[in-house]
């Protein structure tokens, strides 16, 4: 059972593609990518699995809990530099690696390292950002997996105010691929709802040139 759509009697399991035309941008979304029933198992198993940590960053001078529990996995020989600390990446788990594989199908890199979130509610989220450190944007790929309930992804143009920012619904099983120089040129963020929401699991697969 699909605990996290609607029933709907024109679902389908095939897999649909969009590209999304941005300015400066490479943004492809395929809905479906994983199977009902592929989602449901790898969203348990990650729940249950993955070492979820509390990571903190400072505002004014105060350490404040960032609202979503996050964990880093990948090749253990690296550190990623994340909210103002240096983190030791833990090492690719088995489903990690399924879901890593299936990705690197669609595009022609060996992604190195993921970042998982885990969006407990409507109250979780992660505000307007750019991936990747000011001047390593201008080419890089993000594979981002959405298990869970759906949430809006928004994207906003980082200088130009005469595009509209456009929203896409990231759905259980979808998977969204940025890459070239969107980090560089384009912010996005997952707001929070005060609507009644099932939690949401999304891994961000990172491959920077």
């Amino acid at each position: 059972m699909d605990v996290f759509n609607q029933p709907n009697l024109f679902s389908t399991d095939q897999v649909v593609k969009t590209v999304f035309d941005l300015p400066g941008a490479d943004v492809t979304l395929f809905e479906n990518f994983f199977s009902i029933e592929e989602s449901n198992a790898l969203y348990t198993s990650l729940l249950n699995n993955t070492t979820w940590e509390q990571d903190q960053m400072a505002i004014y001078g105060k350490q404040i809990d960032l609202p979503r529990l996050t964990a880093w996995y990948g090749d253990t020989d690296l550190e990623v530099a994340y909210v103002g600390k240096t983190t030791k990446l833990r090492p690719w788990t088995a489903e990690l690696i399924k879901i890593k594989e299936r990705i690197e199908q669609e595009v022609d890199v060996k992604f190195t390292r993921c970042l998982l979130n885990y969006y407990r509610d409507g109250k979780d989220s992660v505000d307007w950002h750019q991936d990747y450190e000011v001047g390593k944007r201008k080419n890089t790929v993000i594979g981002s997996v959405t298990l869970g309930a759906t949430r809006p992804f928004q994207l906003k143009h980082a200088t130009r105010k005469d595009l509209k920012r456009i929203e896409i619904p990231l759905a259980h099983g979808s998977m969204l691929i940025m890459q070239g120089a969107t980090q560089e040129n384009w912010k996005h963020k997952i707001p929070k709802t005060v609507k009644p929401i099932l939690p949401r699991i999304n891994l961000t697969f990172r491959w920077v040139q």
